[in-house]
């Protein structure tokens, strides 16, 4: 049923985040080495985007970019639903933005997402792309996706990206936190419901253990962590689960700002209205000096 239905649901969120003219998307299919089996291979698969007023190129491994990540539950969703966002992203900082396209549930489950995000930073690397020039951003399911690939490389000893941007992220997937927040009564939120968010994450999740350090993230104090910005909506299911971020990464000793907007739902700069465009001049100013 849900496989049937996210073909609609996400034409129905690419229309309400309009593409700005002069986009242009390259297609990207690349077989790689799996992480864990070297002798087989898996796809890194995404889309390029150059917002037309970007003043990028061609896009060379000598210029900063984004690697974005997407939100929607690890269910729904895609590079296009979330195109209009990363154009406007890339016509704000002036970077090409490497948009990913991860496996989904109910088909794949936990740590499919998980892997590819990895498997996708690696390639970028892999491709000439410094880390200090890469700044890695995600929504919703997505800010959880850029938490994990932190983790990851602290534990591999593997560069860590020049910044983070969180948008509405998730923190904790079994939404134990969001579901409490619910309860103070002050989640009013247009999008999402805590307990139905958290029987979709279980889609994903299914019975991976809550305290699998890839399930709630805790960083290592010491590490280079690097800068990261967080967002989020002030009236969102959410609101817990962007401060617990926030406060795991200020403990680990990361440079961590924490923005709140009031009035606001989850993923709010995906649309259109004032909040929208000050949310995204905050993020392009925070992602467009770190060079």
């Amino acid at each position: 049923m849900v496989q049937a239905s996210r073909p609609g649901l996400n034409r129905l969120l690419a229309s309400a985040s309009k593409v700005p003219a002069g986009t242009r998307t390259r297609q990207v299919r690349q077989t790689i080495r799996t992480l864990d089996y070297p002798s087989r291979s898996e796809q890194v698969r995404g889309e390029w985007v150059i917002g037309g007023r970007s003043g990028v190129g061609h896009v060379r491994p000598d210029q900063p970019i984004i690697y974005y990540l997407h939100g929607s539950g690890y269910v729904v969703c895609s590079t296009r639903t979330h195109r209009g966002l990363t154009a406007r992203l890339s016509n704000r900082t002036g970077r090409a933005v490497f948009s990913l396209d991860y496996r989904l549930a109910p088909r794949h489950r936990w740590p499919a997402a998980g892997d590819d995000t990895i498997r996708g930073y690696l390639w970028l690397l892999d491709q000439g792309f410094a880390p200090e020039q890469i700044v890695v951003a995600g929504d919703s399911a997505g800010g959880h996706l850029a938490l994990d690939l932190l983790g990851h490389n602290q534990r591999t000893g593997t560069p860590q990206p020049g910044g983070v941007a969180l948008l509405s992220p998730l923190y904790d997937p079994t939404f134990a936190l969001a579901r409490a927040h619910q309860r103070t009564g002050d989640s009013r939120d247009p999008f999402i419901e805590a307990t139905s968010g958290r029987k979709f994450l279980r889609l994903y999740t299914g019975n991976a253990a809550a305290d699998h350090p890839r399930m709630r993230v805790v960083l290592s104090p010491g590490d280079a962590l690097p800068p990261t910005l967080i967002q989020h909506g002030g009236i969102e299911v959410m609101t817990a689960d962007a401060r617990a971020a926030h406060d795991m990464l200020a403990a680990a000793g990361a440079d961590v700002t924490l923005q709140s907007w009031p009035g606001q739902g989850h993923v709010f700069q995906m649309f259109g209205g004032s909040a929208s465009r000050e949310a995204l001049d905050e993020l392009s100013a925070f992602i467009g000096p770190r060079t």
